[in-house]
């Protein structure tokens, strides 16, 4: 059954030009967080070659623990986010994000045991976790509604630079690798030796400025409205928007709240009938993010080079040639996304993504030249950048309410890193069982079941307040 589409309430206009950019300055101050988050997160598709060697990983149980430990961190970080979100505020959790991504990305580079990587590893995961649930909510709780889309859209675009400056970083970093190395050589080669290491902690230096931009970041003022600071709220809302923006959203926002001022926002308010079925609708959308299976061509990516034909030193190249076409086609997502809307782009996405991998599938067990084989990952690649990559994130941060935003946010993201953790770690094993053609035909199949999904569930949420949102999801749960 089609999901009914959002009716009723007028449409917030953009910010005045003279709050512009304010407006964009703190949204980009809080998306940091998602470059540091990106960079963080694929890091490790160009160390593991050389980490793994370091820390003679041979199994694919240890090679899929070693890549996907993070994801552990980013669990606990995930569920903890709603909570000290609500009880301390957005910024002061973002502030503690970028801390925790200082001193762990400085502390894994010199790692000396694999335990003592892993448990650091898990420690940047809490940061990701954190900053992946509060950099979107913070955006979309200071955006005006005709811009928000563009503006949530901007932690993704970050989150995109992150991804890219970590491929860039791994290509200068690594030096050339030499072919049919001894395994003694290879072990003490500069690469396993050190070359990962400052992989790693090349990420210090945009940690401390993720933390000097979260000192001067305001705090949220829909979360100062829930704490009973109206003066504060209406300060941050006039340096957005000019007084008579303030006005409106304080009368609008205040109404929103006065409607569940009984209501406490916790973990149990999740299950309330006109609340679960949000819920649930963020989490599969959260998992489908992964389960496309985008993830993969950057954290295993010179193993699907590697299978497709490409030899060692093209591997590098191939990864950063795939992160400057996510970061184009990201910012094609961020100028659409309010114009055509979240669910137009999020079904064709699926499409795309969809048809991509089986296309791919059918190259690999065909034994179509390498050249094809990386046409159709950047294809898939393209097509995540544009829908399915920033769109979830909008979507995320936009149906929840008010109430309880922060937890419903939590759930759905605490879902898309259970997800990312089963994908990331099965991969070597799945791999081995299936083949590469045989990982493609499951991820494409995936996607057209997420194109049926989102046609009978995703409702369209562009333009509208968050309150505006809030009323007609509540109309149309009752």
């Amino acid at each position: 059954m089609q999901a009914p589409a959002i009716s009723g309430g007028t449409k917030t206009s953009a910010a005045p030009a003279e709050h512009a950019v304010y407006v964009w300055g703190i949204a980009l101050g809080a998306a940091l967080g998602g470059l540091l988050f990106g960079y963080d997160w694929v890091v490790i598709g160009g160390a593991r070659q050389f980490f793994e060697v370091y820390f003679r990983l041979s199994s694919p149980e240890l090679i899929g623990w070693a890549n996907s430990c993070a994801l552990v961190g980013c669990l606990i970080g995930s569920l903890a986010a709603g909570y000290f979100a609500d009880r301390f505020g957005r910024r002061r959790i973002l502030l503690i994000a970028g801390v925790l991504f200082a001193i762990s990305s400085a502390l894994t580079g010199w790692a000396y045991s694999f335990s003592t990587f892993i448990m650091r590893r898990i420690v940047g995961g809490v940061a990701i976790g954190l900053s992946s649930n509060i950099a979107p909510l913070y955006i979309a709780e200071i955006s005006p509604a005709a811009i928000r889309g563009r503006l949530v859209s901007l932690n993704q675009f970050a989150i995109v630079v992150g991804i890219l400056l970590a491929q860039i970083v791994n290509w200068g970093i690594a030096q050339p690798v030499v072919a049919n190395l001894t395994a003694d050589a290879a072990l003490h080669s500069w690469n396993v030796q050190y070359g990962w290491r400052w992989m790693f902690s090349a990420i210090v230096i945009p940690s401390l400025l993720f933390i000097a931009a979260s000192l001067f970041l305001p705090e949220s003022p829909r979360w100062l409205l829930t704490h009973n600071q109206k003066n504060e709220a209406c300060t941050v809302l006039a340096r957005i928007g000019g007084a008579a923006y303030a006005e409106s959203e304080l009368a609008s926002i205040d109404q929103s709240l006065s409607t569940e001022k009984e209501q406490k926002s916790s973990w149990q308010e999740l299950l309330r009938p006109r609340i679960r079925r949000i819920v649930l609708i963020g989490i599969v959308l959260a998992a489908l993010q992964q389960w496309t299976g985008i993830n993969i061509l950057f954290n295993y990516a010179a193993e699907v080079y590697r299978s497709a034909g490409f030899g060692a030193n093209d591997i590098f190249l191939n990864i950063v040639i795939t992160g400057a076409i996510n970061l184009v086609f990201t910012v094609l997502a961020m100028m659409l996304v309010d114009k055509l809307g979240r669910r137009s782009l999020m079904l064709f996405g699926c499409i795309g993504i969809g048809a991509s991998h089986l296309l791919c599938g059918f190259a690999y067990r065909a034994g179509w030249p390498a050249g094809i084989v990386l046409a159709l990952t950047l294809c898939a690649i393209a097509c995540y950048a544009l829908t399915l990559a920033p769109v979830t994130w909008v979507l995320i941060a936009e149906i929840f309410p008010n109430r309880v935003r922060s937890h419903g946010v939590s759930a759905a993201v605490s879902g898309l890193w259970i997800a990312s953790f089963l994908l990331t770690y099965t991969f070597p094993m799945m791999n081995t069982v299936f083949g590469s053609s045989g990982i493609f035909f499951i991820y494409g199949l995936i996607c057209l079941a997420g194109f049926l999904f989102v046609s009978f569930f995703v409702t369209e949420t562009k333009g509208r307040t968050l309150e505006q949102i809030e009323a007609a999801v509540t109309t149309a749960q009752t």
